[in-house]
């Protein structure tokens, strides 16, 4: 399994990923996010799935990038494109994977601005090779474990909120995925994106760079739920009425 996530707000995008690539009883780190960086051309595209039928796709992706890469003047081209090498890669391996007892199941989050677009984009591309944009309504999407992140976002995050206040959002969701999933782990590589800057800012965190944080957000919620105004709450622990019961 793995943690990606992808947030549009109204100063471009945030993206998130971990590292943790498990095979049977053992576990190594791999990045997750492929960006191209040009003049008035940026996006970042992050994966979910097998690790075997990501590459491929990646790889035949960026060829086409290398020949064709200033014939897209808008994302969706881009992520159309993309869409066109996953599906060549279902005509060659799906049917193998599946009767080894894999899935083929590669999602995609990318996002980015490209000359022509009025703003960064962000889409949701799935393994059959079509999409979804993500929009203010809902402006987040995970692939991958998605459980365990969304209520921290549903809770939380708006589009109108900052890059910053987005970020500490997202790490959040990675945080509470990584203590309830054994298959999502440090390091975490982000992405940011601000709106017309067509310059993607990459970095990657270890985990003793945001323990802190870790130990702070957990502190607080034990205090939070410590003093909530629960007074209601206490009914449940009254005496029971024995003599109602027997009647």
């Amino acid at each position: 399994m793995t943690f990606c996530l992808g947030i549009k707000t109204k100063n471009g995008l945030v993206g998130l990923s971990d590292t943790r690539i498990t095979s049977g009883s053992e576990t190594t780190t791999s990045k997750k996010v492929y960006t191209v960086n040009k003049r008035k051309h940026s996006f970042f595209i992050m994966t979910s799935g097998l690790r075997s039928v990501r590459d491929k796709a990646i790889t035949y992706f960026s060829e086409v990038i290398d020949r064709q890469d200033d014939s897209f003047t808008k994302l969706y081209q881009a992520v159309n494109e993309f869409g066109n090498q996953v599906k060549v890669v279902a005509k060659e391996d799906k049917t193998y994977l599946e009767e080894a007892g894999f899935n083929f199941n590669l999602f995609s989050i990318i996002g980015g601005q490209l000359e022509d677009d009025p703003e960064p984009k962000l889409y949701l591309l799935y393994p059959q090779g079509n999409w979804i944009e993500i929009r203010r309504g809902t402006p987040f999407v995970i692939i991958g474990n998605t459980g365990f992140g969304n209520p921290v976002l549903r809770r939380s995050l708006q589009f109108e909120d900052s890059l910053e206040y987005a970020l500490k959002c997202a790490f959040l969701a990675f945080d509470a995925t990584r203590i309830s999933a054994n298959d999502v782990d440090f390091p975490i590589d982000t992405v940011i994106l601000r709106n017309d800057e067509y310059a993607i800012r990459e970095k990657r965190f270890e985990q003793k760079e945001l323990e802190h944080i870790s130990t702070f957000w957990n502190n607080r919620l034990k205090n939070a739920i410590a003093e909530l105004p629960s007074e209601v709450l206490s009914s449940a622990f009254e005496d029971f009425d024995f003599a109602t019961r027997e009647a």
